[in-house]
């Protein structure tokens, strides 16, 4: 026998009065391990305390997440700087090697990697954090996000791109997105500069545009919620084309589902539904979701769709008409957990 509607009711308001301090747990949660996840990218103290590159062996192994090889405490190798290096050297194991290695994050955790274990993204949530405690007006995703959001996707033609091109042209490819845009490298860039006289010599105009891209970046992400990620991050647009079928990631039980869109709205990025390529898997969806119909799931899930919410235009009107939007059978209660 199926449980009455007012055992359900009950049930439901439950969650929705736990799900505010649940959202706070699991944003807590996510930041310890984002930087659990930069301390492991950053452990050679010695370079830290020389303000030195360090040269250790695993550095010849790509971390998964955004972070630069020249950082004076960086024991691995960034994924992109190692990509564009290995396509700038023609040299197809290391091709092969840094192929392999980001299809397997790929199909392991697409952009879970971006919410989870990215030291940049990490940086861009603390900032945000600022930001909200300063009061200060955010600027929310629409139309103009989305559409800007394509850009992360010419980034990373740049990356494939730039290096063979460059490699053609003059017998030398350049890593172009490192070169000019990468603000995680200019991050330890401003720390050996400041901390080197002979560099603070040899810095000119590249470096200054690199310095005023980075601090554009850090006031743009206090209005407006992780920019880089959002607009320009390379990593995140390759890195989202796993998204639906990588084995760490959110999914949506579409029998429990009413498609009223709360999910898709709560969501600071330039998500259409939970777990498409714009998702960085933070869970923000799961803490507002009053049916139990949001999941972490480890591995391929039977139901395993996302339906998209339903148009902006659609939900205002039916607050203006006092209408009750449809979500197919009401009769049928939704399932729980």
């Amino acid at each position: 026998m199926g449980r009455s509607n007012r055992s359900i009711d009950k049930e439901r308001d439950g969650r929705s009065m736990r799900k505010g301090h649940g959202g706070i747990f699991s944003r807590a949660k996510r930041h310890l391990v984002q930087l659990f996840a930069a301390l492991l990218y950053n452990l050679d103290f010695q370079g830290i305390a020389t303000m030195s590159v360090g040269r250790a062996p695993s550095k010849g192994v790509c971390a998964p997440g955004l972070h630069c090889y020249s950082c004076p405490g960086a024991v691995a190798a960034c994924p992109v700087g190692a990509l564009q290096q290995a396509l700038a050297s023609a040299s197809l194991p290391m091709g092969f090697y840094v192929g392999g290695t980001l299809l397997a994050f790929g199909a392991l955790a697409g952009r879970t990697i971006c919410g989870w274990a990215c030291p940049f993204g990490f940086l861009q949530d603390m900032i945000d954090k600022v930001g909200r405690a300063m009061h200060l007006p955010e600027v929310r995703k629409d139309t103009w996000s989305r559409r800007l959001s394509w850009l992360k996707y010419f980034m990373l033609a740049l990356v494939i791109a730039g290096p063979v091109v460059t490699l053609m042209t003059h017998d030398l490819g350049k890593p172009l997105f490192c070169s000019f845009v990468c603000p995680a490298g200019t991050l330890p860039g401003i720390a050996l500069v400041a901390a080197s006289p002979s560099l603070q010599s040899m810095v000119g105009v590249l470096f200054s545009w690199k310095v005023s891209l980075l601090l554009a970046l850090i006031v743009a992400a206090l209005f407006v919620y992780r920019p880089f990620c959002r607009f320009l991050c390379p990593l995140g647009a390759l890195y989202g084309f796993f998204n639906r079928f990588c084995l760490l990631r959110y999914t949506v039980d579409t029998e429990a589902c009413t498609n009223c869109g709360a999910c898709v709205e709560a969501c600071r990025m330039d998500v259409k539904q939970v777990g498409d390529r714009e998702c960085i898997q933070c869970g923000a969806c799961k803490s507002v979701c009053e049916f139990g119909a949001i999941r972490f799931s480890v591995g391929v899930r039977k139901r395993d769709a996302s339906p998209a919410a339903p148009a902006a235009s659609d939900n205002e009107a039916n607050v203006k008409t006092g209408a009750t939007p449809s979500h197919g059978d009401e009769s049928k209660p939704p399932r729980t957990a």
